[in-house]
C-alpha cells in the first residue's frame, strides 16, 4: 500500500524546525502570567474593601497611620517607603484600593492581548506589591510571594515593543530564561527538602498524604476521594512526591531531554495537587514557569499552525551589549540572595556571607526574592472555626462560609484559581488561638456591626434583618467521612465538639 505522505514530502511540521531561541516559550509564558495576574487582581477585587478597606476586618487606613506614627517616633524618612513599598501612603481609601485592582486587571488584560508588554509588566508588579503590602495577614501566603518573583524576572525577559511580532521582535535574554528555570528549581527543591529537613515523622515514615487530603485548607471534591486510597498506595504516592520534588529539579541542569522530563513530571504533580485542594493560582503559575523547561521545537507542534509559521528558522543577530546589562544586573542580584536561601535549608550561612545577607535584608521588603516549601510539618488532626450569632444568648446560628468545610453535608467544592483570602485565614487560626490572631476579634465585631462588606466575604447572612447581639466561636474537629459513612448519611464530613475557641462577647 502507497504511503500517503510520501518520504521527500515530510508534512510542514516535520519540516518545520524553528530556531531554539525561546520565543514562542516566552510568548506563552507571558501570557500565562497575564492570566494569573487577571486571576490575581480580580479575585481581589472583590474582596479587598471587606480584608482591609476602611470597613473591612483589617483597614489599611489604620495600619499606614500607625506606621506613620512608628517611624516618625524613630526618625525614619524616606527609608520608610522601602520598608513598606505600598501605593497607600498616597491613600488608604477604599477608591484608592479597588482602583489598583482595576488597574491591574486592565494591564493584565494588555499583556494577555500582547500590547506593551514589558511596561504592563511593570505596572502589574507594581500594584501587586502595592497591594500585598496593603493586605497584611491576608496576604501572607506563597503564591503572592511567587507571582511578584516571577512578575520581576518577566520585566527583563519581556519586549518593550507596543505590539511585538514572535518574527521580529528580539529573542528572550537566556541569562533571564535560566533564572526562570533556576526559580523552578528553587521552588521544588525547597518544597522537598523542608519537609524531609524538619524531621517530621509523618513525612519521614511517608505516611503525610494519609491524613493530607482531609487537613488541608480547602480540599476538592476530588481530595474526599484520594483520601480513601488504601494507605500502600498512600505511602508509594508520598515517595513518589518526594523523588518529582526533590528529583526532578535536578534535572533541569542535565541536558534538553532530561531537562523535558523533569518539566513533565513536575507538570504532572501539579495537576494532581490542584485536582485534591485548592491553591489558588500556585499550581497554574508552577505550571507556566514550567514553560521554560521546554522550548520552541517541543511546544511547536501543540500551537496552531498560523502561530508556529511566525517563527523564525534560523537563529536572529545577537543584540549589543546593551541588551545584556539589564539581564546581568538582574542575575547578579538574584543569584547570590536566592543560593543563600537554598544554602541555609542545610547549615548557618559562613560568615564571608554576611555581605549577601544583607543584601537579602535589604531587599526583603520587596518581595521579590523569596524561600519555598509549603507544610514543612504535615497538620494531622484537622479544627474548624465556626462562628455563631444570637440575640438572646440561647438560640445561635452559624456563619457559613463560601468554600472552607462548615455543614458537613455540603460537598467540597472547587473554588481556585480564585483565593476565598478569609476562607483560606481561618484554616491558619484553627491552628492556634484566636490571641495570636488578632484579626480574628476585629472580624468578630464588624459581623455585630453589620459590615456589608465584610459580610459579603461570606456565604450568607443568618441575621439578614440587623446583626446579632452576640457573637461567639466554637472549635470542631473534622474527618471525611469514609465509604460506609457516606453511603448512609449522604455526608462529607463527621464533625466533633473541641470546645471553645472565641468568647462570647458584645457592642455593649
Amino acid at each position: 500500500m502507497p504511503s500517503s505522505l510520501p518520504a521527500s514530502q515530510p508534512s510542514s511540521l516535520q519540516a518545520f524546525k524553528p530556531s531554539s531561541e525561546d520565543r514562542l516559550v516566552r510568548w506563552l509564558f507571558l501570557r500565562a502570567l497575564g492570566l494569573v495576574y487577571l486571576v490575581a487582581f480580580v479575585s481581589l477585587w472583590v474582596q479587598v474593601r471587606g480584608l482591609i478597606g476602611a470597613h473591612g476586618i483589617l483597614p489599611i487606613g489604620s495600619f499606614i497611620e500607625a506606621a506613620r506614627q512608628f517611624f516618625d517616633s524613630h526618625h525614619v524618612g524616606l527609608d520608610r517607603y522601602r520598608l513598606l513599598p505600598t501605593l497607600s501612603w498616597l491613600s488608604p481609601s477604599d477608591l484608592a484600593l479597588t482602583t489598583q485592582c482595576a488597574i491591574g486587571a486592565v494591564a493584565a488584560v494588555f499583556l494577555v492581548a500582547g500590547l506593551a508588554p514589558g511596561p504592563c509588566l511593570v505596572l502589574l508588579w507594581t500594584l501587586y506589591l502595592s497591594l500585598v503590602v496593603a493586605g497584611q495577614d491576608f496576604f501572607s501566603f506563597q503564591w503572592d510571594s511567587l507571582l511578584l518573583e516571577a512578575g520581576l524576572l518577566a520585566i527583563v525577559l519581556a519586549p518593550w515593543q507596543w505590539r511585538p511580532h514572535l518574527s521580529k521582535e528580539s529573542p528572550p535574554s537566556r541569562v533571564v530564561v535560566w533564572l526562570l528555570r533556576w526559580l523552578v528549581f528553587r521552588l521544588m527543591f525547597e518544597s522537598g527538602s523542608v519537609k524531609w529537613l524538619s524531621g517530621d515523622p509523618s513525612w519521614r515514615h511517608l505516611t503525610a498524604l494519609t491524613v493530607h487530603y482531609q487537613t488541608q485548607p480547602l480540599p476538592t471534591w476530588i481530595g474526599w476521594y484520594a483520601h480513601q486510597l488504601p494507605v500502600w498506595m498512600q505511602v508509594a504516592s508520598c515517595a513518589a512526591m518526594f523523588g518529582i520534588e526533590v528529583g526532578a529539579p535536578l534535572l533541569i541542569f542535565c541536558g534538553r531531554r532530561l531537562r523535558v522530563v523533569g518539566g513533565v513530571l513536575i507538570i504532572f504533580l501539579q495537576t494532581l495537587i490542584l485536582l485534591t485542594g485548592n491553591y489558588t493560582f500556585f499550581n497554574w503559575l508552577t505550571i507556566a514557569l514550567c514553560l521554560f523547561l521546554f522550548d520552541d521545537v517541543a511546544l511547536a507542534r501543540f500551537v496552531p499552525k498560523a502561530l508556529r509559521q511566525q517563527l523564525p528558522t534560523e537563529r536572529q543577530p545577537v543584540p549589543s551589549w546593551r541588551a545584556h546589562l539589564a539581564p546581568a544586573v538582574l542575575a547578579a542580584v538574584v543569584l547570590p540572595v536566592s543560593m543563600l536561601s537554598v544554602l541555609s535549608m542545610f547549615q548557618s550561612p559562613p560568615n564571608w556571607l554576611e555581605p549577601v545577607a544583607a543584601m537579602d535584608n535589604a531587599l526583603e521588603p520587596l518581595r521579590s526574592i523569596n524561600h519555598y516549601g509549603l507544610f514543612a510539618v504535615m497538620t494531622t488532626v484537622r479544627s474548624e472555626i465556626v462562628i455563631e450569632g444570637s440575640d438572646d444568648r440561647v438560640a445561635w446560628r452559624p456563619y457559613e462560609f463560601a468554600d472552607k468545610p462548615g455543614d458537613p453535608m455540603r460537598r467540597p467544592s472547587f473554588v481556585a484559581p480564585f483565593q476565598p483570602r478569609l476562607d483560606w485565614q481561618m484554616w491558619f487560626a484553627a491552628l492556634s488561638t484566636w490571641r495570636a490572631n488578632p484579626w480574628f476579634a476585629n472580624l468578630c465585631v464588624r459581623l455585630l456591626e453589620g459590615s456589608p462588606e465584610v459580610q459579603r466575604l461570606l456565604a450568607g447572612n443568618p441575621f439578614p434583618a440587623q446583626p446579632p447581639r452576640y457573637i461567639r466561636a466554637m472549635l470542631y474537629e473534622y474527618r471525611f467521612t469514609n465509604w460506609a459513612e457516606r453511603r448512609a448519611t449522604g455526608a462529607w464530613w463527621i464533625r466533633t465538639p473541641a470546645g471553645e475557641y472565641f468568647p462570647e462577647i458584645s457592642l455593649r
